[in-house]
């Protein structure tokens, strides 16, 4: 019987959670770990040199006799494809276990475009990358996928997408798996871009807020080191919220439009063309921003103050350490930060904000990409998939 101070006999799968952290270890470390003797270690560590997904990893200091042999995550074993969709663009890459982009690909396809003409496009960019990094179809544990729309992530449907006409409950997994018969995952975009931000920037924190301001609004919410989802899967969608009423804002009292309709970038692009500034759309916004226009500035800074009037709720519900703020507007500048910060700071309780941080995004273009691949290796590396994948070795 295992002493209280022992975990529990963990299987192949569980033990190989241990080398997730990319730390080498001898078996005499892994017995000191599990508490499982050292003929169970030994069958179990060999079972998961055979899948491939650990490999050896050179040699211990030795205190005297044969220096012991150390194992480590192989994270090149396998590959899988993370596909971005955004409003006007896409990203397929090949990535290794520890999501490191080993290949990629960009194209300015709208997702107005329909299903067909953009999965089409990033299953044929998919193969080439497969073939360019010279990986076989075998090699392929799953396909992860973000698109700019609330997603039943349990059936991988896009449910009334707002900005992506004929998509409604599309079968993206069925499309995708055609053509790849692996697991195929899709989410929210944002949702990615809140897991490739934490991956890549905060690791060690757990309760991480990603707003995407572009297009349209979005939060991503990680809470206690989870990315939460909801029931159905329509967890942060922040940009149908209406901003509280406020003597600071300068709103009519009759205008009950959203925090996406009068904060997202299209939205600014008319604010801005209404008052004599001519501009078109997002990219519009973002050129005015970056030459430093006064007005599209301060029409930005006040964008920031809507978001951060529906973040102050969020801040004072959820505790979050870190407010991440992405996408294409907040890239322009620091203008949509400022005006988020100086609303949250005010608004929220002060236990709340004590040790907050409202930070711009950090990884940039590739953490939708990222995230995907991190959401498909939460499946692929999970207990579950291991044993199974090591029973196939069998």
């Amino acid at each position: 019987m295992a002493s209280a101070n022992t975990a529990p006999s963990p299987g192949a799968g569980e033990l190989f959670q241990l080398f997730r952290d990319g730390s080498a270890r001898t078996k005499a470390e892994l017995i000191e770990l599990t508490g499982l003797s050292r003929t169970t270690v030994s069958a179990r560590v060999d079972a998961l040199l055979a899948t491939g997904l650990v490999t050896p990893a050179g040699e211990a200091a030795s205190s005297g006799g044969r220096p012991p042999a150390r194992v480590a995550f192989n994270p090149d074993a396998r590959v899988l494809v993370a596909v971005d969709l955004g409003a006007t663009h896409g990203s397929t890459a090949v990535c290794d276990l520890a999501g490191r982009v080993l290949a990629a690909r960009r194209t300015e396809t709208p997702i107005a475009a329909g299903p067909l003409e953009v999965l089409g496009w990033a299953t044929r960019a998919a193969k080439e990358l497969l073939e360019e990094t010279g990986r076989d179809m075998s090699e392929l544990v799953g396909v992860g996928i973000g698109v700019p729309g609330p997603v039943e992530h349990a059936t991988g449907r896009p449910t009334n997408p707002p900005i992506m006409p004929g998509w409604d409950r599309f079968d993206i997994p069925g499309y995708i798996a055609e053509t790849f018969p692996v697991p195929v995952l899709v989410d929210n975009d944002v949702n990615l871009l809140a897991l490739g931000e934490r991956h890549s920037a905060w690791p060690h924190v757990d309760d991480l807020v990603f707003i995407k301001v572009s297009t349209g609004i979005g939060a991503g919410i990680i809470a206690g080191g989870v990315l939460q989802r909801g029931a159905q899967g329509s967890a942060g969608d922040i940009g149908h919220v209406q901003v509280p009423r406020s003597r600071d804002l300068p709103r009519d009292p009759d205008d009950e439009r959203d925090l996406e309709a009068i904060a997202s970038g299209p939205a600014i692009a008319q604010w801005l063309t209404e008052q004599g500034v001519p501009a078109e759309g997002l990219e519009d916004v973002v050129a005015l921003v970056r030459s430093g226009h006064p007005l599209a500035i301060e029409a930005t800074r006040q964008a920031g103050r809507y978001v951060g009037e529906v973040l102050a709720t969020l801040v004072n519900l959820l505790n979050p350490t870190v407010i991440v703020i992405g996408g294409s507007v907040a890239r322009a500048g620091e203008h949509l930060l400022a005006g988020v910060r100086e609303v949250v700071y005010r608004r929220s309780i002060p236990l709340a904000t004590q040790h907050l941080a409202i930070l711009q995004s950090q990884v940039g273009t590739q953490a939708g990409v990222l995230g995907a691949a991190i959401m498909v290796t939460q499946q692929a590396l999970s207990v579950e998939s291991v044993n199974r994948l090591v029973a196939e070795q069998r």
